[in-house]
């Protein structure tokens, strides 16, 4: 990411050689400028954007202001190009897009001044070379953008999947879940919380609601480590549909229990409080020391150990087994706008070979008379329904579990025996994120 202009306030030198101030940037829209960069051009991910140096060194208040204003843009892309195509002879580079769309989203979106957006956008502008000579269009545009979608932006039509995901999503899905679901991203995803015991206090407490599954939802985000009971550990932040996986492995006090792909520790967090002897398997040091971070932060206890379960050499076989691959991610687009442009669809026939692979290799740790539950965050149904299907095929021994966990609504299974959760799903909670969800019982 373009790290912001140095001493933004301090005197520059004119050509004549007298002193000059330049503007004051707001280093916010600058960061989320940058993020959009990144993403559009790069094919970054945000993820891997506010990592970088640049961004880390921001105050905290404009890192989170940062991130707001680039997922809201990147939610909004569809709305925002409409809103500008009119007014626009041909489309600029991308640079120059991102900030007229960012000013439109801000100023119609979010309700910002719109004088005080747009003479900050026309400075950021100015302030760089690439952009510099776009900075009369910048002005222009937005104020005519703005005039002409105030009003209307609501019944503007959202943003659309790309191409890649879509068509293949509306073959298995039809064109109505599909606009659903996309309706679903363009709203985003409140924040779900998992709580070590009593849910009703700390929905009480944290001002949230009870899911039907147990989780306590949000209704405002607010800084999360600041809120009561984090650093004591009463909770930790899990999407409501991540928690059925380890929710229908339905483990007992004493239980063995391997997670495989472990990271960041959510599902290992719930899997040690149900009372399981948990041994948490990742591939990534710098993310299992996340999950270690987890555990000691809420006081549960499992066994972490950074391998690959296609290479471990371990000989032991569990109670029970969690499988929660590597996937495309595809049902986590309302949390992560920037996926749709930091991705083509590239690698994913290399993921379902991987899927395939790690399944194998999991159902082989699992006892005569145990279970495995398998899932991915993925829409696209050869990550979940048709990997079933094949591993069924593949081994006799395992059968499908037909109980339904709690929450869990009977409308949402699959003809092989799992579950397909989409974003559209509990819209009248705020929905959910994307899910395949199958339990295996291995034969005794």
């Amino acid at each position: 990411m373009p790290s912001p202009p140095k001493n933004f306030s301090q005197p520059g030198t004119s050509l004549a050689g007298k002193s000059v101030k330049r503007p004051v940037l707001n280093v916010a829209r600058l960061a989320a400028i940058g993020i959009l960069n990144g993403v559009m051009t790069e094919q970054k991910q945000l993820s891997e954007m506010i990592q970088t140096e640049d961004f880390r060194n921001l105050p905290s208040e404009e890192r989170a202001r940062a991130q707001r204003l680039a997922t809201h843009t990147l939610r909004h892309v569809g709305r925002a190009d409409r809103a500008l195509r009119s007014h626009l002879s041909k489309l600029p580079a991308v640079e120059v897009l991102n900030i007229l769309r960012l000013g439109v989203v801000e100023i119609v979106a979010l309700d910002a001044p719109a004088h005080a957006v747009v003479n900050d956008l026309v400075s950021i502008c100015a302030a760089n070379g690439q952009t510099r000579g776009f900075k009369g269009l910048i002005n222009a545009v937005l104020r005519k953008a703005v005039a002409d979608i105030s009003g209307k932006w609501d019944k503007s039509p959202v943003q659309m999947m790309p191409k890649w995901l879509r068509n293949p999503l509306k073959e298995a899905y039809g064109n109505g879940p599909i606009m659903a679901m996309e309706t679903a991203h363009m709203r985003g995803a409140p924040v779900d919380l998992s709580v070590v015991s009593n849910a009703e206090k700390w929905a009480k407490l944290l001002g949230g609601t009870i899911l039907p599954n147990g989780s306590v939802r949000l209704a405002e985000m607010g800084q999360i480590t600041k809120l009561d009971g984090f650093a004591t550990g009463q909770w930790w932040v899990q999407d409501a549909a991540a928690t059925w996986p380890g929710a229908w492995l339905a483990v007992k006090e004493g239980e063995t229990v391997l997670d495989v792909c472990a990271a960041p520790g959510g599902k290992t967090m719930q899997l040690a409080n149900a009372g399981g002897q948990v041994t948490a398997l990742d591939i990534s040091k710098h993310r299992m020391e996340r999950v270690t971070e987890n555990l000691v932060r809420t006081d549960l206890h499992a066994e972490t150990i950074i391998a690959n379960i296609l290479e471990w050499d371990d000989v032991r076989k569990f109670d029970a087994v969690l499988l929660d691959a590597p996937c495309s991610a595809t049902g986590t687009i309302r949390r992560h706008p920037d996926l749709p442009f930091a991705k083509d669809g590239t690698g994913i026939f290399e993921l379902i070979d991987l899927q395939s692979k790690m399944l194998n290799a999991a159902s082989q740790r699992v006892k005569p008379g145990g279970r495995l539950v398998f899932c991915t965050c993925s829409l696209i149904p050869d990550e979940g329904e048709v990997q079933a299907e094949n591993f069924l095929l593949r081994h006799k021994d395992f059968s499908v579990d037909t109980s339904v966990p709690q929450g869990m609504e009977v409308e949402w299974a699959t003809e092989e025996g799992g579950y397909r959760l989409r974003p559209d799903y509990w819209a009248e909670h705020g929905g959910m994120d994307g899910f395949y969800i199958i339990r295996f019982n291995r034969a005794g």
